[in-house]
């Protein structure tokens, strides 16, 4: 298209003058042009599309608003000092789209058919330009951009300082939205305290912080969650979990004055006794005494095998072996029994009860409600604690009277007869009785639990009662030859006004007719012991033997006095 017409200069970027011969004026990126065009050519005759109307060569002039025109891109228009310059092509502002303008002979073709233009004036010459070539050709100063439209001519501002903040232009009162831009940064001076910017709202930080907080915990913990359950499914080395496990050759040894110690040297000489006959039947406790097969028990555990009946002996193994009454007495409520036929029997080792103090510790071995080989522990709670038992034949012959040793050792129906352990696995006394919280006593077969209150003969008496049992069947009772008054209420054991025959009632040669015991005297000590009560009085000389000396204090007219005896004996039942 170019047929040696000189190039049109744009009015942004013409000279503010004419050059000299032979020099270029400077432009903002862009060739000089060739020549200058002569006065009133480059408005009127070279674009006809459309025209700008010149006012004064050297003064100011204002441009016309862009209009739309149908069929065109709005980016397309640009005008210049010398007239308005149609660009279709959307790159120098020629409708050509290149170099050449309206005026020259070329074919080209417009997109769309384009209004007829109004009349332009035409002017003598093209009037300087308002400014220098822009440097950085930005518009409106240098070259607009393609499909760029043409911003509304100001006066510029001053080219700032790479790096510093461009102020924002006031706009006019009578038209806030023409200049508005939504993109345009917003600039703050920077905060150094925590505060909000300028012009923020209240509090605006701080929900951002708590919001990214809160996100930043969600993701954590969705992350740790897949984590956590990817390695819960998937092993490290792709088998089952395994949970870690003590080994099996780890010493399981324990101290030998632990529970567990103890327990494991007496069970083996405990055994579980089921007594069947008279049409009742239950089950009881005992342990070995010797090497001959005796075995030490409660009177009420065998009681109902009495009379033809049947014991079943059962060792801590599950063995099992029958067993005959040797001896029983209803008094200390006490029975040997014997196995025959019966290898490897391990005895248990006697203690001495008398060296027993509160507050040792203790272990109770037993069968509970039939569960054998049921180990309990505990403190000896008391010492020499007076209680009677038994009581259901009409002549209160096998009432029990026992100076025993309480503990707080679990003891229930089936403990009767078992030993309770020192600290050395020795026996130091036979479990026998218990108070429950209801009337049962837990001796008579009712099942009464225990509430922390056990009761266990002391072993000096049974190894004695033992002995007379497995020797001669029998075992004798220490007397001091008197009938006791038990409906006495007050304090003390008072001798009765009569015998159980209707005679006297202290013994004619007896222990207490030896010592000067009279009918009335109320007995209010032995041996330096209160006593309080008659039952009270037969358990302290049933912890005695038969020859024994007692020092008994008595009260006779309202004065105190003190007498010496020796324990005579009867054969007990």
């Amino acid at each position: 298209m170019d047929e040696g017409k000189p190039a049109k200069a744009n009015w942004w970027s013409r000279p503010s003058g004419e050059s000299a011969p032979g020099q270029e004026a400077p432009v903002s990126g862009r060739e000089a042009p060739a020549s200058a065009p002569a006065p009133g050519e480059g408005a009127a005759g070279a674009n006809p599309a459309g025209a700008g109307t010149g006012t004064d060569a050297g003064g100011d002039f204002e441009l016309e608003r862009p209009r739309a025109v149908p069929g065109r891109a709005e980016g397309g228009a640009d005008g210049n000092a010398g007239g308005a310059v149609e660009d279709v092509g959307g790159v120098d502002g020629d409708v050509s789209g290149a170099d050449g303008d309206v005026g020259d002979e070329g074919d080209f073709e417009l997109p769309l058919p384009l209004a007829a233009p109004e009349p332009v004036t035409p002017v003598e010459a093209d009037p300087p330009p308002l400014h220098d070539p822009d440097p950085y050709s930005t518009p409106p100063y240098g070259h607009p951009g393609p499909w760029a439209p043409a911003p509304p001519v100001q006066h510029p501002a001053v080219t700032p300082a790479h790096g510093t903040a461009v102020p924002e232009p006031l706009a006019p009162a009578e038209d806030p939205w023409r200049r508005y831009d939504p993109w345009a940064p917003v600039v703050s001076p920077l905060q150094q305290n925590g505060a909000a910017p300028v012009g923020g709202r209240p509090g605006a930080r701080r929900r951002g912080l708590a919001v990214g907080a809160v996100l930043l915990a969600l993701l954590s913990g969705g992350i740790g969650g897949a984590v956590g359950s990817y390695l819960e499914r998937h092993d490290g080395d792709g088998d089952r979990i395994q949970l870690s496990q003590a080994g099996k050759d780890e010493s399981v040894g324990r101290a030998p004055d632990s529970v567990a110690g103890i327990a494991a040297r007496a069970l083996p000489s405990v055994v579980t006794l089921h007594v069947r006959g008279g049409g009742a039947e239950g089950t009881g406790t005992g342990f070995v005494l010797d090497g001959r097969g005796h075995i030490l028990t409660n009177n009420h555990v065998v009681e109902a095998a009495g009379a033809g009946g049947k014991v079943t002996v059962t060792f801590s193994g599950g063995e099992t072996a029958e067993a005959e009454i040797v001896g029983r007495d209803g008094g200390y409520d006490l029975a040997v029994v014997r196995v025959t036929g019966v290898d490897g029997l391990r005895p248990v080792v006697l203690g001495n009860s008398d060296n027993v103090a509160v507050g040792d510790p203790v272990v109770a071995i037993g069968a509970p409600f039939d569960l054998a080989n049921t180990v309990t522990s505990g403190i000896i709670s008391a010492k020499e604690r007076p209680i009677t038992a038994g009581g259901d034949s009409e002549d209160s012959s096998d009432v029990s009277y026992v100076d025993a040793l309480q503990t707080d050792a679990s003891i229930n129906p089936g403990n009767s007869g078992g030993p309770l352990l020192d600290a050395e696995a020795r026996v130091v006394g036979i479990n026998s009785a218990i108070r429950s919280a209801d009337s049962g006593s837990g001796l008579d077969g009712t099942q009464a639990g225990s509430i922390g209150l056990g009761f266990a003969i002391p072993i000096n008496q049974g190894k004695r009662v033992a002995e007379e049992l497995i020797n001669t069947g029998r075992a004798t009772h220490p007397v001091i030859g008197v009938t006791l008054d038990m409906d006495y209420t007050g304090d003390g054991a008072r001798v009765g006004t009569q015998g159980n025959d209707g005679g006297s009632p202290v013994t004619k040669g007896g222990p207490g007719d030896r010592a000067g015991l009279q009918a009335g005297d109320v007995i209010t000590g032995v041996d330096g012991r209160r006593v309080h009560s008659g039952e009270e009085l037969i358990v302290r000389i049933r912890a005695h033997r038969p020859g024994d000396r007692l020092e008994l204090s008595l009260l006779r007219g309202g004065r105190q006095r003190t007498v010496s005896l020796v324990l005579g004996s009867s054969g007990g039942k």
